[in-house]
């Protein structure tokens, strides 16, 4: 009976699976179809077509690279875009590596008076949409003549709260016996901080890049309300922009856009699962003592 349900159970995954996986698979295999291919299948149907079955097609008729050679080389706008991004995703994520890692070491390993008030703020920013810190951001940034341009998303990006969460949790795993030996040997906070936390932090500030890297890149709502020039517009903004015309170049796009974030969590996997797991902590540890 219990190799039964295994079996179900086994069986039911697998479904699950491979329907999660099935907008892959479509997105995959038509980026590989002609122009006219994909619009015969994915014509749009008007009021008279009502009750007629939406077909799906997952194997090309005949194998063509068109779509690709159109997105990298026939249109500079992807390319462009694809730059536009580098120049704003970089600066986030290393900005947000270096200003986490030391305020997540000043809240796990230093003791100072409102140390849990403050943290328990950045809680609460974490906690907030960007929808509602749009306002008063949009009118700072304005002040200081930062509007439609780049540094209008990486300074608020930089500073962004959950990388301080993230790695100030993985920082309280740390046995402070390690700090309490590197003080007898003279060390400064400083030496503290390069030679001793960041070299066993490195489980959670590489998921900390991760995670910012995908995260930031996807992003949409920032440069459409702080950047006015379209030419400065990230990649994350060129696949809401594609019309019904170009949905062959809708599939290699999405392709090429998925594949920086799929080779970065694949490449940063363990890294990726030590962070998360590390950075959930016991009662034990919370309540260790600060240096």
């Amino acid at each position: 009976m219990g190799r039964i349900n295994a079996k179900i159970t086994t069986a039911i995954l697998i479904a699950l699976a491979l329907l999660m996986l099935f907008p892959l698979m479509l997105t995959v295999t038509n980026s590989f179809m002609s122009s006219r291919e994909i619009n015969d299948n994915y014509t749009s149907y008007d009021e008279e077509d009502k009750g007629k079955f939406f077909s799906i097609k997952l194997i090309p008729n005949s194998v063509t690279l068109r779509q690709y050679y159109d997105v990298l080389i026939a249109k500079h706008k992807f390319l462009r875009m694809f730059w536009n991004s580098v120049f704003v995703v970089l600066p986030i994520v290393a900005g947000q590596v270096i200003i986490s890692s030391m305020a997540a070491f000043v809240f796990a390993k230093l003791n100072f008076r409102g140390r849990d008030f403050l943290f328990f703020i950045y809680i609460i920013i974490m906690m907030m949409p960007f929808q509602v810190t749009l306002v008063p951001n949009y009118i700072t940034l304005d002040k200081l003549g930062l509007i439609d341009k780049y540094s209008s998303i990486i300074f608020p990006g930089v500073f962004g709260a959950f990388g301080v969460f993230l790695l100030r949790q993985f920082m309280m795993t740390i046995p402070n016996e390690c700090i309490e030996a590197a003080k007898v040997d003279g060390c400064s906070l400083i030496q503290i901080f390069f030679k001793i936390i960041l070299p066993l932090s490195k489980g959670g500030i590489a998921s900390q890049a991760i995670l910012s890297f995908i995260d930031n890149a996807n992003m949409v709502e920032q440069p459409l309300i702080f950047l006015k020039d379209a030419n400065k517009y990230p990649l994350s903004i060129y696949l809401s922009r594609i019309n019904n015309a170009e949905l062959g170049i809708a599939f290699a796009a999405g392709i090429i856009y998925m594949l920086p974030m799929l080779l970065m969590f694949l490449y940063g996997e363990n890294y990726l699962v030590e962070g998360i797991s590390h950075s959930v902590i016991d009662e034990g540890v919370e309540k260790g003592e600060y240096i």
